[in-house]
């Protein structure tokens, strides 16, 4: 990362499947950090289901472990928040640029963008969306359709 340049601090809501393995992709990225993880259940169950995933294997490139406030990778502390609803995740507070709905719940507009109403600056969905208004990306294919201004992709 070049000296200067601010790495974008990402919440993964959802931790499921999906979410656990945009974890695994972000970690060690110069250019983003993810700093919150909102699911379902407690901060040992998102450490174990993390470390010990069924399909891919157990994930042992890096140590990590618990406490009661979030999990903790290669001595890097991630929160573990466990809200319902989007609108009460604490995005605002720690200055989220880029949530990564990954819940397969808030699929439409207006429910991802309870995460902006919440702090976030973006909101990318990981299926694609059931409003037509939000633009679904596929890398190599059509990402030449983004302008920069959009909230909400799929």
């Amino acid at each position: 990362m070049q000296k200067g340049i601010k790495m974008k601090k990402v919440a993964i809501n959802g931790f499921g499947r999906i979410g656990r393995l945009a974890l695994r992709q972000l970690l060690g990225s110069t250019e983003y950090k993810v700093v919150a993880i909102n699911s379902r259940g407690t901060p040992e169950d998102a450490a174990y289901l993390f470390k010990y995933d069924t399909v891919h294997r157990t994930y042992d490139e890096a140590q990590v472990d618990h406490n009661e406030e979030g999990i903790i990778i290669d001595g890097e502390f991630i929160y573990s928040f466990n809200f319902d609803s989007p609108s009460e995740c604490p995005w605002r507070e720690l200055d989220i640029d880029v949530v990564l709905e990954c819940s397969g719940i808030f699929t439409t507009r207006e429910k991802a963008e309870m995460h902006i109403k919440a702090g976030a600056k973006k909101v990318i969905i990981s299926a694609p969306s059931k409003s037509e208004d939000v633009k679904t990306i596929v890398y190599g294919v059509n990402e030449n359709i983004l302008n920069g201004d959009e909230t909400v992709i799929s």
